[in-house]
């Protein structure tokens, strides 16, 4: 956006600036983002920024690639770190590893601090790197089928609404029979078992569930474990409470999950982070407002969440949206347009930051002005002024300090602190192990479960059978060994021989070959 530097423009640019700035005159503790830009003019004096209690009132990182989403959320975490305050972070691409390392000053982000105002100190911060099953670097985040449940399950699966369903017979069904679903593995063998000629009776015994749609699910299953994900599931289960954590000096610990090596299976990690996020809100208590969150969590890509969801699972992140923030959790979704979440979602979204749109297409065209309309009135033109937007300028409107949303702000953001980029691997590998979490999760255990289960059952019964045709077969005439070895005379003889001769002679009727030395 260009600039006026005329004291005369600038003054009568102000009065404007001065309602919306006022808006954000906060008297609480609140997180810095930036600078007020009006007219085409940074205006250092006017600050604006979130109170930190309205943080877990949820919100919105929005915009095209490249308009510097990911230096939002670097930022936003910095200052909630700082402030003692907890962040989860899924790191997609590999570049948010840098917010444990200071960051490397230069020109670049000497200017921008200048413009805003800001008294840029390279800091690093207190940082926990996680992976999905222990894939790609990090302490591995697991769970078991049954934590993760039927409904995230069939999202993964691209299952449609009946084969859901279906699948959560099947896990109602292992749970009454006492069969754990630790891992795949488990949960493949009871659909087998279920198939099978005789598991089929047992479907009966559930109601509603076809041998053709347990089929569907078994190959769903199937093709799914061929695609490496059997990783992310099985035991030790991540305990998602370690996100909870403080450091040593109090700053908010900012776990990252680094997702690269799995980004080619964007349901999966997508869901995955669902789950983390569920379990969260299972297992913490109620304690309404706090003075600030007990943690925020950033869910990156969050079009692919949404993307094919079923009502059942649409509903589930709706609720668990709604009521988390009671909970002391902040929810931000990060995506590229408004659009992308199911308005159900976005209404509870109560914190906006709005990065630059582009209008090549008519279809950018027709998201740019449901954009538009998400917002409230401003003095800007909205539509145009977010085609204009520079990388790391962003519309903002947040929740003020008595829950009521504050002026559209057009604004020029702080630079983060830490290091823009992502650290070397021999360091980030280094995070990894020195880590006292390492040891609690990095080596996978097995434990007898649905699958040992049935297999030792399946085993019992044949070896049964097996006995019982034996027992039922008719005896054969003994041979001439048999009847030789069962004769009188050879018992009297066996007990008698003592000599190397008589072994050697129980040696070859038994047919044992002599040892040679």
């Amino acid at each position: 956006m260009s600039e006026s530097t005329d004291p005369a423009v600038v003054a009568d640019q102000t009065g404007p600036a001065d309602k919306i700035a006022a808006g954000y005159a906060f008297t609480g503790p609140a997180l810095d983002l930036g600078a007020l830009l009006w007219d085409g003019t940074c205006l250092p004096g006017h600050q604006i920024r979130i109170p930190l209690p309205m943080l877990n009132r949820h919100g919105l990182v929005a915009g095209a690639t490249g308009t510097g989403k990911t230096k939002t959320l670097q930022l936003i975490a910095e200052q909630l770190s700082a402030n003692g305050v907890p962040v989860f972070l899924a790191d997609i691409k590999g570049d948010v590893s840098g917010i444990c390392a200071p960051g490397a000053p230069n020109e670049k982000v000497g200017e921008r601090a200048k413009d805003v105002a800001q008294e840029w100190e390279a800091t690093g911060y207190p940082s926990e790197f996680y992976s999905l099953g222990g894939i790609g670097p990090g302490i591995p985040v697991r769970s078991t089928v049954t934590s993760f449940g039927p409904v995230l399950m069939s999202k993964v699966l691209q299952l449609n609404q009946t084969q859901e369903q279906s699948l959560g017979l099947i896990f109602h069904y292992a749970d009454t029979k006492g069969l754990e679903l630790i891992d795949l593995k488990d949960l493949r063998a009871v659909v087998a078992f279920l198939v099978s000629d005789k598991g089929k009776p047992e479907l009966k015994g559930i109601g509603g569930l076809s041998t053709v749609t347990a089929g569907v699910i078994l190959r769903s299953l199937t093709a799914f474990e061929q695609q490496g994900a059997a990783e992310f599931f099985g035991e030790p289960e991540f305990d998602t409470s370690e996100f909870l954590r403080t450091a040593a000096d109090g700053r908010g610990m900012v776990s990252v999950l680094e997702l690269p090596a799995v980004q080619d299976k964007p349901q999966l990690f997508s869901t995955f982070l669902m789950w983390l996020l569920a379990d969260l809100f299972n297992d913490l208590p109620e304690v309404g407002d706090l003075e600030q969150p007990k943690l925020v969590f950033f869910f990156d890509e969050a079009h692919l969440l949404f993307n094919g969801a079923s009502k059942a699972f649409l509903d589930s992140i709706t609720q668990t949206v709604r009521l988390i923030r009671s909970k002391g959790v902040g929810v931000f979704f990060v995506t590229q347009t408004p659009k992308d979440v199911p308005g159900d979602v976005l209404a509870q979204l109560g914190n906006r930051v709005q990065h630059a749109l582009r209008a090549f297409t008519p279809d950018d065209a027709k998201a740019l002005k449901a954009t538009v309309k998400t917002f409230p009135n401003s003095p800007y033109d909205l539509e145009e002024l977010l085609t204009q937007l520079g990388t790391g300028e962003a519309v903002v409107t947040v929740l003020s300090e008595n829950g009521a949303p504050t002026p559209v702000a057009a604004t020029r953001l702080r630079a983060p602190q830490s290091l823009m980029g992502p650290i070397e691997p021999t360091a980030l590998d280094q995070a990894v192990k020195s880590s006292l979490l390492w040891s609690r999760y990095a080596e996978p255990v097995d434990r007898e479960s649905a699958y040992e289960k049935i297999s030792a059952e399946q085993a019992a019964k044949q070896a049964k059978e097996a006995e019982k045709t034996a027992r039922s077969a008719p005896k054969p005439d003994p041979s001439l060994a048999e009847q030789v070895v069962g004769s009188g005379l050879f018992r009297s003889l066996a007990r008698s021989i003592g000599t190397q001769v008589g072994r050697e002679i129980s040696r070859s009727i038994f047919g044992t070959a002599r040892k040679r030395r």
